[in-house]
This record gives structure tokens, sequence and C-alpha cells, in this order.
């Protein structure tokens, strides 16, 4: 579980197709400085297994059902990327429940810079707008953020100098592609509602067979 807070914007070194999958190996002084072969690290927001490390750098593989869901497709050697470790027990949840599972790709439609900040407009894929609201969190590229305005098919941010300086989201341009994930306590929300609720048709055949049961008991009567 991971909280969209970055620690380190780290590079691509190189990329390795294996055909039905690649093998990346990133350069992240910090967040391999206590990484081992078997944990997780956030890299734009989708988490990938380590494979081994060594110099600052980790390596790790990307099957073909990540890079078709993700943008990690796109990256070349030289890209910049968003690292985060893993949360640990206890610590502070700076951002949000980030799961690091991508939900879908976005696309920056335009940014407005302003004085102290900038405001990014991001394309939202079908069937994602429901889970987006405003002043509710939403991660992309592996940043937790709050969404200013949502509508049926893009939402915008409001990034600060911090997250412009620290994050690829300072780098990206129009036309770029981003990562996103939905608030997961949205989509664990929408399933319960749906699960509790009677199939369609249910009020009207109980009312049936109900009616059905005191007509069958007056007769016995």
């Amino acid at each position: 579980m991971f909280t969209g807070i970055v620690e380190e914007l780290g590079e691509v070194a190189a990329v390795e197709d294996l055909g039905d999958s690649s093998r990346f190996r990133l350069r992240g002084p910090l967040v391999t400085a206590d990484a081992k072969h078997g944990d997780s690290i956030a890299v734009n927001g989708v988490c990938l297994t380590v494979v081994d490390t060594a110099g600052g750098e980790f390596t790790a593989d990307v099957m073909a059902e990540t890079l078709k869901r993700s943008s990690l497709g796109a990256l070349v050697p030289g890209s910049r990327v968003n690292l985060e470790r893993p949360m640990a027990l206890g610590g502070r949840l700076g951002g949000h429940l980030v799961q690091g599972h991508v939900d879908g790709t976005g696309i920056i439609t335009g940014r407005e810079p302003g004085e102290h900040w900038e405001i990014v407009t991001v394309s939202l894929p079908p069937g994602l707008a429901r889970y987006v609201v405003e002043k509710g969190s939403i991660t992309v590229d592996g940043v937790s953020l709050t969404v200013v305005d949502a509508a049926d098919d893009h939402f915008t941010v409001s990034l600060i100098p911090t997250t412009l300086g620290l994050t690829t989201l300072g780098i990206k341009k129009a036309g770029d592609p981003v990562n996103l994930e939905v608030d997961v306590l949205a989509k664990y929300v929408e399933r319960l509602l749906g699960a509790g609720a009677p199939p369609a048709g249910a009020h009207a055949a109980g009312a049936a067979a109900a009616a059905a049961g005191e007509a069958a008991g007056e007769a016995a009567a």
C-alpha cells in the first residue's frame, strides 16, 4: 500500500524487450537504499516487484497486462519516473490509500500556469468518471492529488511548486499520457451498494408471491 507521496524522481536506465513482457532497470538511490529482492516500489503509480538492486538501481519485470493498461510501455532510457516505497505500518498517511493498481490512462489536455501554482486538465477514460468527485482524491502518475473540478470526460488538479519541482508532473506536457488510479474506497462502496440492492424485478416478484400466498391461505380457510 502506498500514499501517493513521491519520494524520489528517478530515471529509466534501460528497457529490455522480453517479447511478452519487459524488464526495466531504474535509477533511484533513495528508494533502493533499503530495497531487496521481492520488495515493492511504485513507478509512476504502478506497483512493481524488485528483482534485484545494485549501485542505486533496481530491476523489475513488467508483464504485458501492465504494459497494456498503463503508460509504462512508453518509457525509454532517460525517461523520468516517480518512485515511492510502500508505507510502513504505523507510518503517516500523507496522501491517501493508493494500491499501485492502475485503473486506466488519461491524457494531459491542458496546462494553465498561475503565479504560484498550475492548473492541469486530464482526460478521463470511459467508466472512471463516476469515481471522480470534486475535492476527492485521485492518483496521477503515482501522485496523490485533490480534484478541483470533475466532468464526464476530464478533471482538473492544482499543482503546487513542490509537486511541479519534485515529480514528473512538472515536466509533462499536453498530449502526454498519465496513469490514473481512482480512490479504491469509491469502488468498494459501489460494489457493496450493488450487492445489497435486490435485482431488478425482485420487488414485483416478491409482492406477487406474497399475494399468492395470502390467496392460498384464504382458500384453505
